[in-house]
């Protein structure tokens, strides 16, 4: 409940964000640093806690400048969030299911999480769920589950949550 009522205000907070225009105000304040703007609102685009206002943010950036650069600016600030998520998340999430895999019941399910095809999925999903609103502590246990190496995590990441700002820009240009 107390996770259900810490989302509902993040959401609430991302529609007062909206509504009263306050990256608006904050640009004019910080005298426009739509740079450094998109680049702490893609770091708080990786917790689920912070992903609705993050949106807001960068929904509201793309508006007022190059989206492009919004997303890729944004998506580096991404990729510092998800790296702290990530060294949590590969190392102890990880371990966890690897442990509940042991279990004799979950003897096929491990068979088939060891199968060459599901090793090559799980990035792509992991990717994809990053892309999306979703929170990404999901797709980042997915990746952490998949052994990712850092060399190959980081662009993945970027590359994935650059995309999902793009959609987020595409989609409040529409509006």
């Amino acid at each position: 409940m107390q996770d259900l009522l810490a989302i509902v205000a993040s959401i609430a907070f991302s529609v007062v964000i909206v509504q009263y225009s306050l990256v608006e105000v904050a640009l004019a304040a910080s005298g426009g640093g739509t740079i450094i703007a998109s680049f702490v609102a893609g770091m708080f685009f990786t917790s689920v806690l912070t992903t609705a206002p993050a949106i807001a943010v960068l929904g509201e950036l793309s508006l007022k400048g190059n989206f492009l650069l919004v997303a890729l600016i944004g998506g580096a600030g991404a990729v510092v969030g998800d790296y702290f998520l990530f060294a949590f998340v590969r190392d102890r999430i990880s371990g966890d299911v690897a442990h509940l895999l042991k279990r004799r019941a979950l003897g096929r399910l491990h068979a088939v999480f060891r199968r060459p095809t599901f090793k090559w999925l799980l990035p792509f999903l992991g990717g994809l769920i990053i892309a999306s609103p979703l929170p990404d502590e999901i797709g980042l246990a997915l990746l952490g589950f998949a052994r990712l190496t850092t060399r190959i995590f980081i662009p993945l990441s970027f590359a994935f949550n650059a995309f999902g700002i793009i959609l987020i820009s595409l989609v409040a240009r529409s509006f």
